[in-house]
C-alpha cells in the first residue's frame, strides 16, 4: 500500500482533480450534473469551504477550494461529497478511490491552474472557447473582470505543459 503525503495548510487554497470510476461519463448527463451541483451544495452546508472555480466534464472534474482559516480536511470534505452523490446516483462504482490535490503557492500557481480549470473544455475537444462550455465557472470570472469573453480560444502560454488529469 502506498504512503501518500498530503500537504495540510488550514486556510489553504488547493486544486483537485476527481475522475469518475473506468472514466464512465456519468456528466455527460445534465441531470447528473444537478445532483453534483446538489451535493456541492449538501456539503457546503454542513462543512464548508470555498469553491473558487470548477469545470465539470463528462469523466472527471477539476476545481479549486479555499480551506476555512483553521481547517485543512478537504479529504472528510470529498469522501461526504463523493458519498452523496452516489446515494443521489444510485450506482456503484462511481468515483476512482483518490483524487489529485495541489496546494496552491502563490497568485501564478493559482492563476495557471485557474486558467486550466477553464481551458479544460477546449483541451479536450468538447468547446471551441471555454465560454461555449456550460459547466464552468468560466462565465463568473468573465462578468468579474477576469478574463475576457474570447479567452482560450488558443491554448494559452500558462497552461502548456500542465498534466493535471
Amino acid at each position: 500500500m502506498s504512503n501518500y503525503r498530503r500537504v495540510l495548510l488550514p486556510g489553504a487554497s488547493y486544486f483537485f482533480t476527481v475522475v469518475t470510476h473506468q472514466r464512465q461519463a456519468f456528466f455527460n448527463n445534465r441531470n447528473n450534473v444537478e445532483l453534483l451541483r446538489g451535493s456541492f451544495r449538501y456539503v457546503l452546508t454542513r462543512r464548508p469551504f470555498q469553491l473558487n472555480a470548477i469545470v465539470v466534464m463528462p469523466d472527471h472534474l477539476h476545481c479549486i477550494w479555499t480551506m476555512p482559516e483553521h481547517d485543512a480536511n478537504y479529504a472528510s470534505r470529498w469522501q461526504m461529497l463523493k458519498s452523496c452523490f452516489t446515494r443521489k446516483l444510485n450506482r456503484k462504482p462511481v468515483w476512482q478511490p483518490r483524487y489529485w490535490e495541489h496546494c496552491l503557492r502563490d497568485e501564478d500557481d493559482w492563476r495557471r491552474h485557474l486558467d486550466y480549470i477553464h481551458f479544460n473544455p477546449v483541451k479536450h475537444g468538447l468547446a471551441a472557447s471555454p465560454g461555449e462550455w456550460e459547466f464552468s465557472s468560466f462565465r463568473r470570472f468573465v462578468a468579474a473582470g477576469f478574463y475576457d469573453d474570447g479567452w482560450g480560444s488558443d491554448e494559452p502560454a500558462s497552461v502548456q505543459g500542465l498534466a493535471l488529469e
